[in-house]
C-alpha cells in the first residue's frame, strides 16, 4: 500500500478506522525527512495490512502541536486506536521493519489492560470515577 497524506480532519478517523496505522510527521524543508521518505514508502509496499500515513507539519501545525511533535521526522504507530510507539529521528529500512513487526506482534489484550490501569490510576489521582473520560485519549470502541 502506498503512503497516504492525511490532514488534521482525517487523523482521528484514520486511527479509529484501521487496525495498525503508522504516521510520519515531516516537513519539506527537513533533510532527514527527505532521506526517510523513500524508506518509509518502500516499507509501506511490503505491508498492505498496515496503513502508512504522512502528516506535513507545516500544513498541519495544529495537529503537530496536539501530537506533541518537537522534532521531525517523528514516527508514531497506533494499534487498535492506542499509541504504541513514538520516536523522533529517521530510521533505516531494517529499523522500520523491526517497528512494524513489533507493532504487529503486540499482545493487544495486555496493552488494553495496561491502558485501563493507567486510566484508573490517573482518575484516582484526580479524584474522578474510574470510567470517566477526560478527552485526552481516544476512547475504546
Amino acid at each position: 500500500m502506498a503512503t497516504l497524506d492525511i490532514t488534521g480532519e482525517q487523523f482521528a478517523s484514520t486511527i479509529e478506522g484501521n487496525d495498525i496505522v503508522l504516521v510520519d510527521f515531516w516537513a519539506e524543508w527537513c533533510g532527514p525527512c527527505k532521506q526517510f521518505g523513500p524508506t518509509y514508502s518502500a516499507v509501506s509496499e511490503k505491508h498492505p495490512d498496515v496503513v502508512f500515513t504522512k502528516v506535513d507539519t507545516e500544513a498541519e501545525q495544529q495537529l503537530a502541536a496536539e501530537a506533541g511533535i518537537s522534532s521531525i521526522p517523528t514516527l508514531m504507530a497506533f494499534r487498535e486506536k492506542v499509541l504504541v510507539f513514538s520516536q523522533p529521528g529517521a530510521l533505516n529500512a531494517q529499523q522500520l521493519e523491526q517497528v512494524v513487526e513489533a507493532v504487529k506482534g503486540l499482545d493487544m489484550e495486555e496493552v488494553h489492560a495496561h491502558v485501563a490501569r493507567q486510566r484508573e490510576e490517573a482518575a484516582a489521582a484526580a479524584g474522578k470515577p474510574a470510567g470517566q473520560q477526560d478527552g485526552t485519549q481516544i476512547p475504546d470502541a
